[in-house]
């Protein structure tokens, strides 16, 4: 609508017919506490242009780093319950001056019950070694930043840690104090002028990242800031200034752009709690600045990329929750735990499906501990009461345990029905969910780990389902997995059991054996021989890990998805071969291409490499499809899963499956990671009520 507010959707529009009314005068009332109207809370929305304005014009807001209306500003982050009043917000302590009061009751000012107004005078402040003008508290954040030091500042959803992108040793630094050796960190750029001269920006690109959401967005890199900031991934996590805070920041910066990231310790979730966030940061860097409005609900950026003209959510977080998904049918009263790495959770209010923030990896201890934290303040901020609960199939998830546990002590005293979905039907069903559809599809579910129904781990998986059964049509070849998770961290040990499981010789030739000792390559060997400690595996996270281990890009990890990153970030766009393949039984096997991809190492660049095993994936896709198609008659395809976060990967799929007259859908409002899952248990579980 024409006129909507910047960051309102419109669900529907209903026309109704009236006699004449006259009216004399317009009142907000009173919010009445109801469990089932009451569901919808605002994400937290970037400062607008016109209160960047009224920082430079408003006396009593002149410079003021909290300013916001009723079309920007925090919301999710400061809710402590419903309904969104100011009493139930973080910002109840700050008691309104006159001026801000009259803008409050004024129906005509921009500021018309916009629950978080505030100004200088009355509002929340940052806190420096006891300084609080803030004036002088920025012009010493700035002048360090510039200098190369590295400061933490509290911002919307948590502490973040900031120094100059452009300076190597102050992003190496960095690096040190978050424990992150070689993943890609955030950069924060002045403006859109300056990120266009970095990052190669089409016009949904550009779009997205000044949207009111301010995510981060993932783009080609243009031009080099330093090597640490992307350790030569040729990308760059790039986004734009959102609070009033980084405005006031750009101004007194001489540099173009900022490292920007959180600043917990990487695997552990983002810092709020004022008292925990100086103990652990204070003596670390060379700036420590607060402030004294609380995070009632820590929040991380979210991240998003532009695949096939369109958004994929990776890490859906600030600015999209609490944000629902509507559902074809309700799914009242389910709780869905949401997967162990990646997490988000979910709860169902009618036809509304709430999902969690970004939580993490559930295997770390504080991150746990977070998720638990979590779930209890969505029920009680959402006034939830679970009637089903749905987990993964996976027994030694934390998530399932959660679930479990929850389920035996549930709130009521009395259980509570417990249903277990398989991982790769909840990908598919995610992304049903989003486009409302309950009918059979094809389902491609490619991604690393994944629990199967033979006790095996699944990965690469072609489904034939609906939102309420599933059935496994074909599979990537079972692997070994040399070690079990330990092969995931080190690819070497998945290229190594590959070229064992099809007998191929030529070890002593590959570059990238040479970096790994002969007493470890001994020891896999016998561990792969007597089958200990080696699980089966379908995952097509694994094998990219394998062939980005062969090319000599990657033979362990630093981060997830090291290996089919830098695979990815090195193709050679213009080949359009590919390598054979054999589909078998419902099997997909690997002994020729592998077997091609050895002869071509010495002879081929690895560019043109990975193009060829990008485009044989591809083809198998196509292949296997299409003979679902030949068998059912099903036209509608569903690719998801965290593999298809490769931009190249989704979009070759997208086009030779688009030239068959498939019907393709994708995960557009959730993650097709991990992060979508709990949306997939949630309507998977709602077929059972």
């Amino acid at each position: 609508m024409k006129f909507s507010p910047p960051a309102s959707l419109v669900k529907s529009v209903k026309e109704k017919q009236l006699n004449k009314l006259t009216f004399s005068d317009f009142k907000i009332l009173s919010s009445k506490n109801n469990n089932d109207i009451i569901t919808e809370i605002s994400p937290d929305i970037a400062v607008c242009d016109d209160c960047l304005q009224d920082l430079r014009i408003h006396n009593h807001r002149i410079h003021y780093p909290f300013i916001n209306c009723t079309n920007c500003g925090p919301r999710f982050s400061i809710v402590n319950k419903l309904p969104y009043d100011r009493i139930n917000t973080t910002m109840h302590e700050f008691k309104m001056c006159s001026q801000c009061e009259s803008e409050y009751f004024n129906v005509s000012d921009r500021r018309f019950h916009a629950q978080p107004v505030a100004c200088n005078h009355c509002g929340p402040k940052y806190l420096y070694n006891n300084e609080r003008d803030f004036i002088k508290i920025i012009n010493d954040v700035t002048s360090k930043i510039d200098r190369g030091e590295v400061v933490a500042v509290k911002g919307l959803g948590g502490y973040n840690l900031i120094c100059d992108a452009k300076n190597n040793s102050s992003v190496l630094r960095l690096r040190k104090i978050k424990g992150r050796d070689s993943k890609p960190f955030a950069v924060m750029f002045r403006d859109i002028e300056t990120l266009k001269e970095y990052c190669v920006l089409n016009n949904a690109e550009k779009e997205l990242a000044e949207s009111w959401r301010r995510p981060i967005v993932l783009l080609d890199q243009k031009k080099e800031l330093c090597y640490s900031v992307n350790n030569d991934l040729k990308s760059i996590g790039a986004l734009l200034p959102y609070l009033p805070f980084h405005y006031l920041l750009f101004d007194r910066l001489s540099i173009p752009a900022i490292v920007y990231t959180s600043a917990n310790i990487s695997g552990e979730p983002i810092i709020s709690d004022d008292t925990f966030a100086k103990g652990n940061l204070n003596n670390k860097v060379d700036a420590f600045i607060s402030h004294n409005r609380k995070i009632q609900n820590p929040v991380d950026d979210s991240v998003v990329k532009i695949m096939d003209g369109k958004q994929q959510i990776i890490r859906r977080a600030r600015g999209f929750v609490p944000n629902p998904i509507h559902t074809l049918k309700s799914v009242d009263g389910i709780f869905a735990a949401g997967a162990e790495l990646k997490n988000s959770f979910c709860i169902g209010k009618n036809n509304n499906a709430i999902l969690s923030q970004y939580i993490g990896d559930l295997k770390f201890f504080e991150t746990f501990n977070f998720y638990q934290n979590t779930v209890h303040r969505f029920f009680d901020l959402f006034k939830f009461s679970p009637k089903v609960i749905a987990c993964d199939m996976h027994p030694e998830y934390l998530s399932t345990e959660f679930a479990e546990r929850f389920n035996v002590n549930s709130l009521n005293g009395s259980q509570i029905p417990l249903i277990k979905v398989q991982h790769h039907h909840a990908h598919i069903v995610s992304c049903m969910a989003e486009h409302k559809i309950n009918e059979k599809v094809i389902g491609v579910s490619l991604d690393g780990t994944g629990y199967g129904t033979d006790g095996n781990i699944w990965g690469g998986e072609f489904l034939i389902c609906d939102t309420k059964t599933f059935e496994r049509f074909a599979h990537f070849d079972y692997i070994k997995m040399p070690g079990g998770d330990l092969a995931v961290g080190e690819p070497w040990r998945m290229a190594l059991s590959y070229l064992k499981k099809y007998s191929l010789n030529g070890i002593e030739n590959l570059e990238c054996f040479r970096k790994i000792d002969d007493k470890s390559i001994e020891i896999v060997y016998k561990m792969l021989e007597s089958d200990i400690n080696s699980p089966l595996t379908s995952g097509a996270g694994r094998l990219f890990d394998a062939i980005a281990c062969l090319l000599n890009l990657c033979s362990k990890q630093s981060f997830d998805a090291e290996g089919p990153m830098r695979l990815e970030a090195i193709i050679d766009k213009t080949e359009k071969s590919y390598y054979p393949f054999e589909i078998v039984n419902g099997i997909v096997r690997f002994d020729k291409m592998l077997n091609a991809i050895l002869n071509d190492i010495s002879k081929r660049s690895a560019s043109i490499i990975s193009a060829k095993f990008h485009n044989t994936i591809v083809n198998i896709i196509n292949d296997v499809v299409n003979q679902i198609k030949k068998d059912t008659g099903i036209n509608k395809i569903v690719l998801s899963g965290g593999v298809f976060q490769n931009r190249f990967l989704l979009e070759k799929s997208i086009q030779i499956l688009a030239k068959n007259n498939f019907e393709i859908y994708t995960n557009h409002l959730t993650p097709p990671n991990d992060g979508g899952i709990a949306l997939g248990q949630l309507v998977v579980a709602s077929n059972y009520i």
